[in-house]
């Protein structure tokens, strides 16, 4: 059977330039890249790579990229580093990934940190007006924002919130897992200067590279504490023997991300065709965030009748690949916390999202099309 993938946003296939990369990788960078001999210094260099790639796709310096295991590290180790001196208040909201929630959660149960949810709208967006109001409260150490979310694809504010943030001297960390490659990142890029402190995350995976590698782009004035106690590896600050080999596919991936936003604007056609169609299908079904800007790639449908998880096991059956939520979040009973933000737990259980990428094609879309005109047509016979 020829499967349809559409759910680029919990993963990315691999490029093939990515796996050759690695393939010669494993062969010839095997040892340890803090080794000074010529095998870890051979090995080193891709960690180099890696981090001269990463920083270009930035528009940082290199010596500002921590590579750690992905994306829910870099944003522990921010979010932790905001607290680890003394505590404070985190302001985010309930739209930000688990990798953001849980750990403001866990910091609140600790007493590290007082949690400010911010108020969301039915849009998908944070309220910035009480952004506005957050910012004006006690001790406000950091603000935790995504840039798109992983969910419905809304693009948050994240320029106006660094603005914001900047002019009160506030830290800002933007979850850009879902960003780098697939939209332009300028507003998330600011200038150096004074008061503006933010600090990016980034995964290797959701930009066709491997699992298992991305960063935290930060800046020499930010204090960083380790998560772990270990070696020197990071400057300290993320101890570990590093992988040559995901870091070989990280820098091809974080080269071929920067060209990324141009082939994915024509992806915009392909989602907007595939929302039409299911609209056709189920008149009554709504799209979570569409009055919103949206990456051009995502799709949250919120259908009249179907549950969610049921479409996607439906749907596998039938050869397409969906889902109802974060795969952070996979196999928990629990209803999406975004869309239960936006809305509430009755329309979330009853959505699902389709994530397109740049290798989706007209055909695969009105196959997912023809599989889920079979799926609805078998629920309406019974």
């Amino acid at each position: 059977m020829n499967r349809v993938y559409l759910d680029w946003n919990a993963t990315t296939p691999p490029l093939p330039e990515v796996v050759e990369a690695m393939g010669a990788a494993l062969r010839g960078a095997w040892a340890n890249p803090s080794s000074i001999h010529a095998e870890g210094r051979g090995a080193r260099a891709y960690v180099e790579n890696a981090r001269a790639a990463v920083a270009e796709l930035a528009g940082i310096d290199p010596r500002d990229i921590v590579l750690t295991s992905g994306g829910t590290e870099a944003n522990n180790l921010a979010l932790r580093s905001a607290f680890a001196r003394a505590p404070g208040t985190l302001v985010t909201s309930r739209l930000e990934h688990p990798s953001i929630t849980r750990v403001a959660e866990a910091l609140e149960a600790e007493g590290k940190a007082r949690v400010r949810w911010l108020r969301v709208g039915a849009s998908g967006r944070i309220d910035l007006d009480d952004l506005e109001r957050a910012l004006g409260e006690d001790d406000v150490r950091i603000v935790a924002l995504q840039a798109v979310n992983h969910e419905t694809g809304v693009v948050q504010p994240t320029a106006e919130a660094i603005g914001m943030a900047s002019a009160r001297g506030v830290w800002v960390h933007v979850d850009a897992v879902q960003a780098f490659g697939r939209i332009d990142v300028a507003g998330i890029n600011p200038a150096c200067g004074d008061g503006i402190k933010v600090t990016r995350s980034l995964a290797a995976h959701k930009m066709r590279g491997p699992k298992g590698i991305g960063a935290l782009v930060t800046r020499a004035d930010i204090l960083l504490e380790p998560l772990l106690r270990g070696g020197a590896q990071e400057r300290g600050i993320r101890p570990g023997t590093l992988d040559p080999v995901a870091a070989a596919g990280f820098a091809v991936a974080a080269k071929h991300a920067r060209s990324g936003p141009e082939r994915y604007a024509g992806v915009a056609a392909l989602r907007d065709r595939l929302e039409a169609g299911l609209v056709r299908l189920d008149p009554g079904c709504e799209v979570n965030g569409a009055k919103e800007t949206r990456a051009p790639h995502v799709t949250n449908v919120a259908f009249s009748t179907w549950n969610g998880p049921e479409l996607v096991a439906a749907l596998d059956l039938e050869g397409v690949s969906i889902s109802s939520g974060s795969a952070c979040s996979a196999g928990t009973i629990e209803p999406s916390p975004v869309i239960t933000a936006m809305h509430d737990e009755a329309r979330a259980r009853r959505s699902a999202r389709f994530s397109l990428g740049e290798a989706t094609t007209e055909e695969a879309i009105d196959m997912a099309l023809e599989a889920i005109g079979r799926v609805f047509a078998r629920a309406s016979a019974r």
